[in-house]
């Protein structure tokens, strides 16, 4: 389905859309196309791939103009650009709003009129639940992403949400390793605190299985394990033969105790697909009785899915995940 096809990438110089670039730059895609805000990430990827199939557009999801400008002959897209640390959209909501909500509209408007075939928008396990801006903002995203949905029929838009990608930019992983060698302690906020963890081929696989599988509208969520935050500090200290102390500083603000991909209300329509679940759209109109008159009375046949109540990893478990990370072993 990728022969000859142009794949766009949106905050493609990130970690996700560098992973993207390694799986596909041996497929028979005709071009892959990098679409970001960075002319520093964007040179540094020119020259460290060196290769023509990769084509770099600089511009910014928050300005349509120049996102309809790099969508010309785009086939498909994987929306990741957007902004992701907890504490910056915490201190600058409205930021968020213009990348993560506006910027998603932008990027939706730009595809259906140059008529891209699908787009995988990807969200965040913080859009389940949300108690702060970034969660927030993500949530919004979905719901712009699913009322698009309803307006073509010639543009399939769909999504992902997942937990912690290991080893990704801002992440806890690189943080620990910075501070063991640093010899500084590993700072925790609370060792008991559970987060889902996928390697950024994980996520990749993700993506794809959206791509080949999701409806238009449909939310795709892997049913991934995960770990308490002391078990991967430990686990972190082991893989680097540390002997660093840990240090517990408190849970900060705008963080949970654990994460959820799947609440109680979309388990009442969910799909279970054995790896994955599918949270398909409604696309009623707003004129049926449900809305006001009538509601669901069958029993949903699963829970909420969140990282306590998923497979929980044991310190060995964790090792063996680090260990096949590519950060970790150029950390190593």
């Amino acid at each position: 389905m990728f022969k000859d096809k142009t794949l766009m990438i949106t905050g493609g110089t990130g970690s996700f859309g560098n992973a993207v670039l390694k799986r596909f730059l041996d497929s028979d895609l005709k071009e892959i196309r990098i679409f970001s805000r960075d002319e520093k990430k964007q040179d540094d990827m020119r020259k460290f791939y060196n290769n023509k199939k990769i084509k770099f557009y600089l511009g910014d999801v928050r300005d349509l103009h120049s996102v309809q400008s790099a969508m010309f002959g785009v086939d498909y897209i994987f929306h990741a650009a957007a902004l992701k640390q907890v504490p910056s959209c915490e201190f600058f909501p409205i930021e968020a709003v213009k990348t993560n909500i506006i910027g998603t509209e932008n990027v939706l408007t730009a595809a259906i009129a140059e008529g891209v075939k699908k787009i995988v928008c990807l969200s965040t396990d913080k859009a389940a639940y949300p108690i702060n801006a970034m969660g927030i903002s993500k949530a919004m995203m979905e719901r712009v992403f699913v009322a698009k949905s309803r307006t073509t029929d010639k543009t399939i838009i769909c999504g992902t949400r997942y937990g912690n990608v290991m080893g990704s930019r801002g992440s806890v992983i690189p943080l620990f390793i910075d501070q063991i060698k640093q010899g500084k302690p590993l700072t925790i906020t609370n060792p008991n605190m559970t987060r889902f963890i996928m390697s950024l081929d994980e996520a990749v696989e993700l993506v794809l299985f959206a791509f080949e599988n999701a409806q238009s509208g449909d939310i795709m969520v892997q049913k991934a394990p995960a770990c308490t935050i002391g078990v991967l500090a430990q686990a972190v200290k082991e893989v680097f033969k540390a002997s660093n102390e840990i240090q517990y500083i408190g849970v900060r603000h705008g963080e949970k105790l654990y994460e959820t991909l799947l609440t109680k209300e979309e388990c009442m329509h969910a799909n279970d697909l054995g790896n994955y679940y599918q949270i398909p759209a409604d696309n009623r109109d707003l004129n049926y009785s449900q809305y006001f008159e009538v509601g669901k009375l069958e029993e949903p046949s699963i829970t909420e899915f969140n990282s306590d109540n998923t497979t929980i990893l044991d310190v060995e478990q964790v090792k063996e995940k680090l260990l096949h990370l590519d950060y970790v072993q150029e950390e190593l």
